[in-house]
């Protein structure tokens, strides 16, 4: 099968096209045929070397993945060949743990592409546990954007936000994939949304995915804006994937009692808060990750209705994996960015 690996930590160049034997499904597995494979933002620290550096070369990146059913492996009773399928990004490696939720608090959990070969190839194995049927309704480069950013905008808008119907939520960085979901998430809870963004492009895709008010930070103050928008209150809930320096401005955004949800360290993990005022506000700050595969299930009638959607900038082939990455790396792109492995 025809695979991009990283041969050597670097920039985008070190991503490679090469044969590698197809792999084989044992008991209680799956062989999945890949129809398009979603980079992400983790894929570019990962072939950066700045996670897990020690991991064995060469590596198959990728963490998400549509596809179909093309071998099952013994004891596989609940699909059947050619089914459409989306593999679920991590799970637990030990028996022991397949009930922990929620799951990536797994002492044993395991992402595709970081410790285990990842979804940038034909094919790939998955535990039939941890694969759900595709019943999106959409083509496989539209669905491939939904399993990471999906799952971890449910996670911390739904369940640590508790977002509610009225609630008024700040989503900081609405174009990036997440922040898009973020944004879909709350309004499908009946929240009223409002999004950062730092350009006009950003700005259009906020608004598109359904964002109420749409903060271009480049020339409006973040705070200022939210003042207006909340008549002084502040937000209920802000849903940051950012972090670094302006996480403190989420926290700020907040209403007394509110809660700040931190999902994602894409500006860095350092940060300066005035912790009396959180103190005295009895604001709260909490942090997630993915939902599990029980939540990602219920969603999906919401993405079969239309009321989820899938945001995608570029797809390219396999083969431009490198160029797929420079995009990425260097913020080129409003919206996911999808390879197909067999496209030429």
């Amino acid at each position: 099968m025809k695979a991009a690996v990283v041969t050597r930590f670097g920039g985008p160049e070190v991503i490679e096209l090469v044969e590698l034997p197809t792999p084989q499904p044992g008991p209680g597995q799956v062989l999945i045929k890949v129809l398009a494979a979603r980079v992400n933002r983790l894929d570019h620290h990962i072939r950066q070397g700045d996670v897990a550096s020690g991991i064995p070369l060469p590596h198959i990146l990728g963490m998400d993945a549509v596809g179909e059913i093309a071998e099952l492996g013994a004891g596989v009773p609940r699909l059947a060949l050619g089914d459409r399928v989306i593999a679920m990004p991590g799970y637990p490696s030990s028996p022991d743990e397949q009930d922990v939720r929620p799951v990536t608090r797994a002492s044993s959990y395991t992402l595709l592409g970081l410790h285990r070969p990842g979804t940038y190839a034909q094919y790939m194995v998955a535990p039939e546990k941890w694969v759900i049927a595709d019943t999106s309704g959409l083509p496989p480069e539209q669905a491939v954007a939904l399993p990471t950013p999906l799952l971890t905008a449910i996670r911390a808008v739904e369940t640590v936000g508790e977002v509610k119907a009225g609630d008024r939520v700040l989503v900081h960085a609405g174009a990036s994939g997440t922040g898009c979901m973020a944004i879909q998430v709350a309004k499908v809870l009946g929240a009223r949304v409002a999004a950062t963004v730092r350009c006009a492009a950003a700005a259009r895709v906020a608004a598109q995915v359904g964002a109420d008010r749409v903060i271009d930070t480049s020339d409006e103050d973040v705070i200022d804006a939210i003042r207006r928008w909340t008549r002084g209150r502040g937000v209920d809930v802000a849903i940051d994937c950012l972090g670094g320096p302006d996480f403190a401005r989420m926290v700020e955004a907040v209403r007394p009692l509110g809660i700040v949800v931190l999902d994602g360290l894409m500006a860095g993990a350092t940060v300066t808060l005035d912790l009396k005022r959180i103190i005295n506000e009895q604001k709260q700050i909490r942090g997630t990750l993915m939902a599990d595969i029980e939540d990602l299930k219920a969603w999906m009638p919401r993405v079969r209705s239309g009321r989820i959607k899938p945001v995608v900038d570029t797809v390219l082939p396999l083969s431009e994996a490198a160029q797929a990455h420079a995009l990425m790396a260097e913020n080129r792109t409003k919206g996911g960015v999808v390879l197909l492995p067999w496209s030429h």
